[in-house]
C-alpha cells in the first residue's frame, strides 16, 4: 500500500453527523464544534466559507469542500451576514444569544433551517470523533481544501443526498459508508492537484520517493540514513538533503513519524497487543514503544486505544443538532 492509498484508507466514519441545511438569505452559521474533519457540499445555489482571519471563499452549486478542525469558520449567504446560528460541539445549535435552535429549524428527516424551500441547500457531512480520521491524513491536509463540482461525481452526491432523507433502520451506517466514499474521492481528486502538500510531490522524485517507500513499507527495519542511501543508490548526504527538502523532514525524523501515527492507528484499528504493535512498526519492546508514544500523543497506547474506543461508539442514528 503507498502513502496516498494508506491516507485514503484513513476516515472511517462511525456514527457520522449528516444533515441537509435548508435556507433563505440572509443567513449565518458559526460553526465551533471542533470536529476534526467536515465535508461540506453545496447542492443548491450558493455559500461562501469565510475561515477566522482569512479571505472569504465563495462556494458555487457542487463546490465541496474539507474542512480540518478544530478550528471554527463560517458559512453564510455573504460574508458580511452576521451569524444567526452557532454549532457547537455534538451538534448543539443556538442563537448567539444561546437559545436552542433544534426545534425551532427542524425540517424533517435530518433537514434543518429556514425554509424547506430554501434557494441555498447545503449537505454537511461531520466526523465528530477524532479516532474515525487517521492522525496522518489530518496532518497532511490544509485548514481547508475546496473542490469545484465538476471535480467530483456528481452520482456519488446526488446518493448521498437522496439517502440522507430516508429514515429506515441502519441508514447511519448507510450515511457512514457514502460520506466515507465522498471524503475520499473529493481527497483523492485534492491530492492530485498542484497545491497538494509538499511531500506529495516527494513522491515523483526518483531517488526520496523510493526512500520513502522503503521507509513506510518496512517501518520494522532498523533503518539509518547510510543503508537507505545506499540502498536508493545515493549518498548519504545527498539524500538526507534532498529528502529535508522534498518531504520536510529528515528520513528517520520522518521514520519516526510513520511508525507512532501507524501505532496509533493499528491501536485503534485492531485488537493486536502492544507488544505487537511494537514489534510491526519498528520497536522492541512495549516499553520503549509506550515511551515514545507517551512523548508524541501525551497519552500511553493503552489510553489512547481506550479513549478511541469509547469515543467511537455510535450515539445516534443522526438527526437535527441540539
Amino acid at each position: 500500500m503507498d502513502a496516498l492509498a494508506d491516507l485514503l484508507d484513513g476516515p472511517r466514519a462511525r456514527g457520522a453527523f449528516v444533515m441537509r441545511s435548508l435556507l433563505d438569505p440572509p443567513w449565518s452559521l458559526r460553526i465551533q464544534d471542533r470536529a476534526p474533519l467536515t465535508v461540506v457540499v453545496v447542492t443548491r445555489g450558493y455559500a461562501y466559507l469565510v475561515p477566522d482571519g482569512d479571505d472569504p471563499i465563495r462556494l458555487d452549486e457542487g463546490s465541496v469542500a474539507i474542512l480540518r478542525g478544530p478550528d471554527p469558520y463560517t458559512v453564510a449567504d455573504e460574508p458580511s451576514t452576521p451569524p444567526q446560528a452557532i454549532v457547537h460541539p455534538g451538534q448543539t445549535t443556538t442563537t448567539p444569544d444561546g437559545e436552542l435552535l433544534c426545534e425551532t429549524w427542524d425540517l424533517g428527516v435530518r433537514s434543518w433551517g429556514t425554509n424547506a424551500a430554501g434557494t441555498t441547500a447545503l449537505l454537511t457531512g461531520t466526523y465528530e470523533v477524532a479516532g474515525t480520521v487517521s492522525d496522518r491524513l489530518l496532518r497532511a491536509l490544509p485548514p481547508r481544501a475546496v473542490l469545484d463540482g465538476h471535480e467530483v461525481d456528481e452520482r456519488l452526491l446526488g446518493l448521498l443526498v437522496d439517502e440522507s432523507g430516508r429514515d429506515v433502520p441502519g441508514q447511519a451506517s448507510v450515511l457512514d459508508r457514502l460520506l466515507d466514499l465522498l471524503t475520499i474521492a473529493a481527497l483523492r481528486t485534492w491530492f492530485a492537484r498542484a497545491e497538494a502538500p509538499q511531500w506529495y510531490s516527494a513522491y515523483a522524485d526518483p531517488v526520496v520517493g523510493q526512500a520513502l517507500r522503503l521507509l513506510e513499507h518496512n517501518p520494522a527495519h532498523d533503518w539509518t540514513v547510510a543503508e537507505l542511501a545506499a540502498t536508493v543508490g545515493a549518498s548519504r548526504a545527498a539524500l538526507a538533503r534532498r529528502f529535508t527538502e522534498l518531504v520536510g523532514d529528515p528520513p528517520i525524523a520522518y521514520l519516526t513519524e510513520w511508525r507512532l501515527a501507524r501505532a496509533a492507528d493499528l491501536l485503534r484499528g485492531t485488537d493486536a497487543t502492544i507488544e505487537s504493535i511494537a514489534r510491526q512498526v519498528g520497536y522492541g519492546t512495549a516499553f520503549s514503544l509506550s515511551a515514545a508514544f507517551k512523548r508524541r500523543y501525551g497519552v500511553s497506547p493503552g489510553m489512547h486505544r481506550r479513549t478511541e474506543t469509547l469515543a467511537a461508539e455510535p450515539e445516534r442514528d443522526a438527526g437535527a443538532g441540539g
